[in-house]
């Protein structure tokens, strides 16, 4: 599938909360509670485009994925697992594909397209956490060509950091 990604707008956040709660849901029914479980609300949507720059993917008119970058480090992040190397990290959160997309390229074409934007930004690191736990999407990263460089937890949750070094 071929697209790029596009800066979200006001008009598309209804749309965006949609697509986050619906892949929420689908890993809750899949694999029980667990902070996947939690909703996203427009105002969510709106603090985070003020923070950082929120990508979403279509398909003909819906939106199909999406994914923020920002160079503030996330809460969650702990900047000492990382590659003392990379002195302008993009941290990637937020990322979803719906669930009728998932499997079948949606997720990897993204991260292609992030890595573009980063080298744009310019960027010479793109960070990121996932949960590790069934629901979490380690695996995934790790088959894209992100690196794992260290696990911790956060708030009784365990996470893996993944890094992908830009050249």
């Amino acid at each position: 599938m071929q697209f790029r990604l596009t800066t979200v707008t006001l008009e598309d956040v209804p749309a965006l909360v949609a697509l986050h709660n619906s892949v929420s849901a689908h890993l809750t029914s899949q694999f029980g509670q667990g902070p996947w479980s939690s909703q996203v609300t427009e105002r969510g949507i709106l603090f985070g485009m003020r923070t950082s720059v929120i990508y979403i993917a279509r398909s003909s008119q819906q939106i199909i994925a999406t994914l923020r970058l920002q160079t503030r480090k996330p809460w969650a992040i702990d900047k000492k697992y990382f590659s003392p190397a990379s002195q302008k990290p993009l941290y990637l959160t937020g990322m979803a594909v719906h669930p009728f997309e998932q499997r079948k390229g949606v997720g990897r074409r993204c991260l292609e397209e992030a890595q573009r934007l980063a080298r744009l930004w310019p960027a010479d690191a793109l960070r990121l956490d996932a949960w590790d736990a069934d629901a979490g999407a380690g695996d995934f990263y790790r088959k894209c060509g992100f690196q794992e460089v260290g696990r911790a937890s956060y708030r009784g949750n365990p996470h893996i950091y993944f890094e992908l070094l830009l050249p």
